[in-house]
């Protein structure tokens, strides 16, 4: 499947879908976020905009862009919730700032989905505190797009840094509401689910990785998901596999380490290419193959995590994403709600017996 093959082709009959966007999250500054509504708008005509931040920067930055002309509003907020900030003093203080008003506007049915560049835990805090989570669901989650050799180009993780803890109720629920997520937002028709392990027999791992095991086999016995069981860390990329289930705390180390390993390989290869004329000539015949390869695994057209569990659709941009990237992450948030996958999700989850009421739960950090 290519990157545009599930999106939603809009016509003139097409309902606008309005994404709410906080302007003032990401490391690059509002012009990048701004550069970034401009590229998904140039995608989708039917798109329209809810910006927050503020106006004073915003004003100029979106007078510049003709192609989002009459396809904004945009929402003063004062104040910045920084990376610094904890989210218990986001929840207490951030009522005035750009993410809460960006969350607010889901909230308020002015939008159909959220971005954001800024700060994870603030963002999932906010996002729970204002959206709330679905019936049965403890610990949402986090899911993002890994680079595999499937030929969607991805496979599709959670959670990688919603929760540290995850026990074996919470890791079946990231089960199925990820295989819903690759299902009703790629159109993988029956997702190969796998749970992160140390080792792929049955006898390894933590106990609640064990009584995970059991309950993801009983439940995905004859559905529209296959299970394959424990896979190993050299599954992430792989094409074994669609989505991987782990906690919060495995999952966030893994794409850290991801992301830092192809810092340093396309840094190292650069660097060989430069090191001698000879070297600079075989870069010659080596860069098609190479852009090739480096458009397959970057990581700019795969930004965006969603939060799922939650009553409404809130996609987390890379903090240090440029404008590619963030319209990478709209185009996600436009294509989610487009598919209206936050309904479908709460569909799967109540019909998977995992309704009730849930106790309050937020990360600290």
């Amino acid at each position: 499947m290519s990157e545009t093959a599930n999106r939603i082709s809009p016509t003139q009959d097409t309902p606008n879908i309005v994404i709410s966007v906080d302007a003032m999250g990401g490391d690059k500054g509002c012009g990048a976020v701004v550069s970034g509504m401009a590229k998904a708008a140039q995608t989708y005509p039917n798109i329209k905009f809810i910006v927050h931040g503020d106006q004073a920067q915003l004003a100029p930055l979106l007078a510049k862009r003709k192609n989002l002309s009459g396809k904004y509003e945009v929402r003063h907020a004062a104040d910045v919730i920084t990376m610094d900030d904890k989210p218990s003093h986001a929840m207490r203080n951030g009522k005035n700032s750009s993410m809460w008003g960006t969350v607010e506007a889901v909230k308020a049915k002015d939008a159909d989905a959220a971005v954001s560049c800024g700060n994870t835990g603030a963002l999932m805090a906010i996002s729970m505190l204002r959206l709330r989570k679905l019936p049965g669901v403890y610990r949402p989650a986090i899911a993002i797009l890994w680079p595999s050799r499937n030929a969607s180009g991805f496979n599709v993780m959670l959670d990688v840094g919603a929760d540290i803890r995850a026990d074996a109720p919470d890791l079946l629920k990231y089960a199925l509401m990820g295989a819903s997520y690759a299902r009703n937002g790629f159109g993988l028709k029956r997702p190969r689910v796998g749970l992160l392990n140390v080792g792929t027999e049955e006898h390894k791992g933590r106990p609640e990785l064990k009584e995970a095991h059991e309950l993801i086999s009983e439940t995905f016995d004859g559905g529209d998901y296959e299970y394959v069981g424990f896979v190993e860390g050299n599954d992430i990329p792989s094409d074994t596999v669609d989505v991987i289930v782990t906690d919060g705390f495995t999952g966030n180390i893994a794409l850290k380490t991801g992301e830092g390993t192809a810092n340093m390989i396309g840094t190292a290869m650069r660097e060989s290419f430069k090191a001698t004329l000879l070297s600079r000539l075989g870069a010659l015949f080596a860069i098609v193959p190479l852009k090739r390869f480096s458009r397959r695994i970057d990581p700019r057209r795969k930004n965006g995590g969603v939060f799922l569990g939650l009553n409404g659709t809130v996609v987390k941009s890379h903090g240090g994403a440029d404008a590619t990237g963030i319209a990478a992450a709209i185009t996600l948030a436009y294509d989610l709600a487009a598919e209206n996958f936050s309904e479908k999700l709460a569909v799967r989850v109540a019909s998977a017996g995992l309704g009730g009421d849930s106790e309050p739960h937020v990360t600290k950090s």
